[in-house]
């Protein structure tokens, strides 16, 4: 299985696009060491940067996924995906990966979704960091709980259940007791 490189790409798209290490973390509204210590790949980024940093380039957020476009359909065999991305939840050690998500679209050009299959682990801490961005998503559970914290509600959504909101209000999730396996289908505006 290969691990995609997310700050490459990053590094790759904001040189491509003539945009400064400052420049983006302007628009982005993230530190410069953050983006730095991304494109050096010194962490793992959680989802909320990640986003951010996809709309102040103007891209999807699988952008950092893709490798090689196919204009035809994407057929992933028994959700077996080669690209998969870790994300931390605190934005801190690259080697504290609580999320791993496989795309189940890597290479199709012109989406609008991203859906993944992900591996949720358990928390290390209690201390959960909500984050918001644009969009919207859907989530499905396949195996075991999550705890889904979303504005000052929680809920716990078990093997079976979906979940579906609107990724401005702050949110998290989490594994509640055991790994989990989720689906999820992420909606962001360009």
């Amino acid at each position: 299985m290969s691990e995609i490189q997310v700050g490459e790409k990053i590094r790759q798209l904001r040189e491509n696009k003539k945009i400064s290490i400052e420049e983006l973390a302007n628009e982005s509204k993230l530190s410069v060491e953050l983006i730095e210590r991304l494109e050096s790949g010194a962490l793992i980024p959680s989802l909320s940067p990640l986003l951010k940093i996809a709309k102040a380039l103007n891209v999807r957020l699988g952008t950092f996924l893709d490798d090689a476009p196919q204009t035809g359909p994407v057929v992933i065999k028994s959700g077996k995906s080669d690209s998969v991305i870790r994300f931390s939840g605190e934005n801190n050690n690259l080697n504290d990966s609580k999320l791993e998500f496989y795309s189940l679209a890597s290479g199709k050009t012109d989406r609008h979704m991203e859906p993944f299959l992900i591996d949720v682990h358990p928390p290390i801490t209690k201390d959960y960091e909500l984050s918001s961005h644009e969009g919207e998503e859907f989530i499905f559970v396949m195996k075991g709980e999550i705890e889904v914290l979303y504005g000052k509600e929680t809920y716990l959504v078990s093997e079976g259940d979906s979940i579906y909101y609107d990724s401005v209000v702050p949110h998290e999730l989490h594994a509640h007791n055991d790994e989990a396996k989720i689906l999820a289908v992420i909606y962001t505006p360009i």
